[in-house]
């Protein structure tokens, strides 16, 4: 399949490596000095499922230059959406479908608003990964793993190719059943994930080895829960628990939100569209949300970044 990866960072960047490395056709839509370290050594990738290197991968900052392809994965950061959403139309034909893994839960809405909702796709990655240098994504956790589909449940057969292509390149990826549902899902962990791991400056195992912290990340994951129960999001009261062990038990205690790490490198923060979002929707719903409180009101003065 021909595929665009914008940008190539640290979601865009690893999937599609993996992808070109099965011998799909990827485009890696960069910019500055990880375009530029691409374009002299490749891109490198450091997994705990094993490294690779892209000795010549197809590198551009202009969509215009790659034109149209099957599947775009579209993983900017949050404040980029709708600029980059607009400059991604070159590589969007009749047949095209552009998967949003980005953080939050209103990425689909906002770049439906821009490209149209046929071609606009949920999706959701798990993953913990980090551009560790210009050129280089370090891949930390077991799990790596896509989750996308159509907000209207339809069969689409391009989505079902990208899931063989997926497969065969040995990536753990699936339909979704209800892909609203599984991005909100996803959003009530990342937001504890990133609240406490960016305010508390820890990993997440001191955090939740810890029985006060611990009850701390719960209750994010709680207020986020409570705002899409309110919003109509078909959640289960089950899936706290099930986050909770698998924090517990199964996430790397060295393990930091992508939110921790731009805190650590003075770069702009996702946190209006994170715990910043739990607070709108919840003052709006007239829903109580102490603890995201807390992480925004810690966070604020970092939200955009040393510069």
């Amino acid at each position: 399949m021909r595929i665009a990866a914008m940008a190539a960072g640290a979601v865009g960047g690893y999937f599609g490596a993996r992808l070109a490395a099965a011998g799909h056709e990827v485009f890696f839509i960069a910019r500055g000095a990880h375009r530029d370290a691409m374009l002299k050594n490749g891109l490198k990738v450091e997994s705990v499922h094993g490294d690779l290197h892209l000795p010549k991968p197809n590198v551009t900052d202009d969509p215009g230059k790659v034109g149209p392809v099957d599947i775009v994965l579209f993983a900017v950061k949050l404040w980029d959406t709708e600029t980059a959403a607009t400059a991604a139309r070159p590589l969007l034909g009749p047949d095209s479908r552009l998967i949003t893994f980005q953080n939050g839960v209103d990425s689909l809405e906002r770049i439906s608003g821009v490209l149209g909702a046929e071609r606009t796709v949920g999706g959701a990655a798990y993953i913990a990964t980090v551009i560790a240098a210009p050129g280089v994504i370090k891949h930390t956790s077991q799990f790596a793993a896509m989750r996308f589909g159509r907000p209207d449940k339809r069969a689409d057969e391009k989505l079902s190719a990208f899931v063989e292509a997926g497969k065969a390149a040995k990536i753990d990826i699936g339909l979704a059943a209800d892909i609203e549902r599984e991005l909100w899902q996803k959003f009530i962990f990342l937001t504890a994930m990133a609240g406490s791991t960016a305010s508390l400056r820890s990993p997440i195992g001191p955090i939740v080895a810890d029985e006060e912290l611990r009850g701390f990340f719960r209750a994010l994951m709680e207020e986020a829960f409570a705002v899409g129960k309110a919003k109509g999001v078909a959640l289960d009261p089950a899936y706290l628990e099930e986050r909770m062990n698998f924090v517990l038990n199964k996430v790397e205690p060295g393990m930091k939100a992508s939110m921790a790490h731009d805190l650590e490198r003075g770069n702009r923060l996702e946190l209006d569209w994170l715990a910043g979002k739990v607070r709108v929707l919840g003052r709006s719903l007239g829903i109580p949300t102490p603890a995201s409180d807390a992480v925004y009101t810690n966070l604020k003065l970092y939200r955009m970044g040393k510069g």
